[in-house]
């Protein structure tokens, strides 16, 4: 291969991974968090680290600016999907989510969310077709602002707090201790497999596989 060929050949890459896919958008993937270095590493930020490691594996980028959020755009399982990373703060998530919705015309039972769950050890995974908020602030603004729990959720795992009377904000918005991150890489390794499976059609295989 001569050197034209090779800059021809990533010039064409670089094109590929700048492209939009095509199709209409039929799933929305949302990773839960708060925006900024201050949140980058916390515990209720979970969500966000899923959705970021699955952009990292499949090669798109979460950094354009719609719908208050970051989203990127990519297929997976076959599916064009919107990869959202809310920038409302947490207890706002739901406002990003209904304007996606609203705008593809995604029915709510195509939106699937990364969330964190204290009630989970460190780095384990739970998969829920549909449920309450459990709790938390940003499964309640979706609910409440979509006016339906019956939308699927991959809970993460971030472990309970260390005593009763530890205020649960202090808990979730602290960072996550050294000891944990390899559990929460490996689990953020494993929410990508169950995205896909989950978009695929298939969450009795992503169930059986994580819960």
């Amino acid at each position: 291969m001569s050197i034209f060929d090779i800059f021809a050949q990533l010039e064409k890459e670089k094109k590929g991974s700048d492209s939009t896919p095509a199709g209409q958008v039929e799933f929305i993937v949302v990773g839960l968090g708060n925006p900024g270095a201050k949140y980058e590493s916390t515990r209720h930020n979970a969500g966000f680290m899923a959705v970021d490691t699955l952009a990292e594996k499949k090669g798109f980028d979460i950094k354009k600016l719609r719908f208050k959020s970051l989203v990127g755009d990519t297929v997976i399982s076959g599916k064009r999907c919107l990869v959202m990373k809310p920038s409302t703060f947490m207890n706002s998530s739901g406002e990003a989510v209904v304007e996606a919705m609203n705008f593809y015309k995604v029915p709510i039972e195509n939106v699937l969310v990364c969330v964190d769950d204290i009630n989970l050890e460190p780095g384990k995974l739970r998969i829920r077709r549909k449920g309450s908020d459990g709790g938390h602030n940003g499964l309640k603004s979706i609910i409440y602002l979509t006016g339906s729990d019956d939308f699927p959720r991959i809970r993460i795992g971030v472990g309970k707090k260390p005593y009763k009377e530890m205020d649960l904000a202090d808990w979730v918005l602290g960072n996550i201790p050294k000891e944990d991150l390899p559990a929460m890489h490996e689990a953020a390794d494993k929410a990508c497999e169950a995205i896909e499976l989950i978009v695929a059609g298939q969450t009795d295989k992503a169930m059986n596989t994580v819960n």
